[in-house]
């Protein structure tokens, strides 16, 4: 994302121009936008005329609409973002008040007015989607024989790219080159999407995750492919490869695959891997049932009014779809939390993308959860006395309680 133009006042109040240069930027945008905000961009507008004799002809015009955000689309496979609003500023094709959808498009510019002013959360979004020291991508290959899962990892998703399916007969006794034969067409198909997939000029980290030994022959596959087709693209991206174990070779098995030492040695200084050791870490403080993990909106609250989310250890995990929230207070109180412990308290704020797995694990236990950095008890009793609730307390060591 480049930033073309800004213009702040003291009172949080101004606009913002940005231009999105890769599919990735219209997931920070999907984020920006709220409903309320004023989007102005290119747009396609069907415009009726009516002639002298009284027929009618409707052609397609290109303008530039402004329009108040009411609701929003985005396709996460595609990457496209369409904005639904009603016309503010009337031009030659719209009149005020009259709907329209607004398809966000790479390599255009848009520009953004908030009604409500730029709170510190949106700002850092906006901080960090400019920001050109951008974390390298992940591939991922989550497979089992017979099927694989090719899936790219961002500093805000994670994204199916592909599924390959092939039959591999069963060994049997007197069988094997049955079996031998399906899984070299099952290997070939997976490495030729898996090429088609990745830009062979860059040099990323490739995880290849499965049960048993399936990873570890599709490696040793790739290599000897490469040598005996003289393919040096290829043969220069032996070093990225990380064969790692898997349950499953289903794209779930990611989060674990994600948590190996291996793969946090090769990905340590990614925004990611820091987020995936931070869940971790929370999960395990949670099993311990020691007061020093919670979860839930008001446990968290209490938590940082009592200091214990601030420098020394303090660390609060929130989830970025409560920032889209359609109600302005919900969305308040969220920046409020998180400008007291980041900038109040001196603790640690990490907005999880609930496109990740880590991120899905959040929502999971409803979007929010924080390491102390002393124990508390007790900060769900007010809640269920209150609600008249029971169930378990945010720190229990039950299913519910647990990632």
């Amino acid at each position: 994302m480049r930033l073309i133009k800004q213009s702040f006042e003291r009172d949080g109040s101004g606009s913002i121009t940005l231009f999105p240069e890769e599919p990735e930027d219209m997931y920070h945008a999907f984020n920006i936008i709220r409903a309320g905000d004023r989007l102005k961009a290119s747009a396609i507008r069907r415009v009726t005329t009516e002639s002298a004799t009284g027929s009618t002809s409707s052609t397609r015009v290109h303008t530039t609409l402004t329009i108040e955000v009411t609701d929003m689309d985005f396709d996460t496979q595609s990457g496209q973002l369409h904005v639904s609003g009603r016309i503010a500023v009337e031009t030659k094709y719209a009149k005020i008040g009259q709907h329209h959808t607004l398809d966000l498009e790479l390599q255009r510019n848009f520009s953004l007015e908030k009604k409500e002013g730029w709170d510190s959360v949106s700002r850092e979004i906006v901080r960090a989607a400019c920001d050109p020291v951008k974390s390298a991508d992940i591939w991922a290959c989550v497979m089992e024989e017979g099927f694989a899962n090719l899936a790219v990892l961002t500093g805000s998703r994670t994204v199916l790219r592909q599924r390959v399916e092939v039959s591999v007969p069963k060994k049997r006794a007197g069988g094997a080159s049955d079996h031998d034969k399906g899984l070299e067409k099952f290997f070939q198909i997976t490495l030729d999407t898996l090429l088609r997939q990745i830009d062979m000029s860059e040099s990323k980290p490739i995880l290849l995750a499965s049960p048993g030994f399936t990873a570890a022959a599709f490696l040793k596959f790739i290599v000897d492919t490469a040598t005996r087709t003289g393919n040096k693209a290829l043969i220069a991206q032996k070093p990225n490869f990380v064969v790692v174990h898997s349950s499953s070779g289903h794209l779930h098995s990611l989060n674990e695959v994600l948590q190996t030492p291996e793969v946090l040695a090769r990905l340590k200084d990614t925004k990611y891997a820091r987020e995936t050791k931070l869940m971790e870490d929370f999960t395990t403080l949670l099993r311990k049932d020691d007061g020093r993990a919670w979860y839930g909106p008001n446990e968290v609250e209490q938590a940082a009014e009592k200091g214990a989310l601030g420098r020394g250890g303090g660390v609060l995990l929130i989830a970025d779809k409560l920032f889209r929230a359609q109600d302005i207070a919900v969305r308040r109180r969220w920046v409020k939390l998180v400008d007291r412990v980041r900038d109040v308290e001196g603790g640690e704020v990490r907005v999880l993308s609930s496109e990740h797995e880590s991120g899905k694990r959040l929502d999971g236990l409803g979007g929010i959860a924080a390491i102390l950095t002393f124990p508390l008890e007790g900060l769900d009793e007010d809640d269920n006395e209150d609600q008249g609730q029971t169930g378990p307390p945010a720190n229990d060591n039950t299913n519910d309680g647990q990632s």
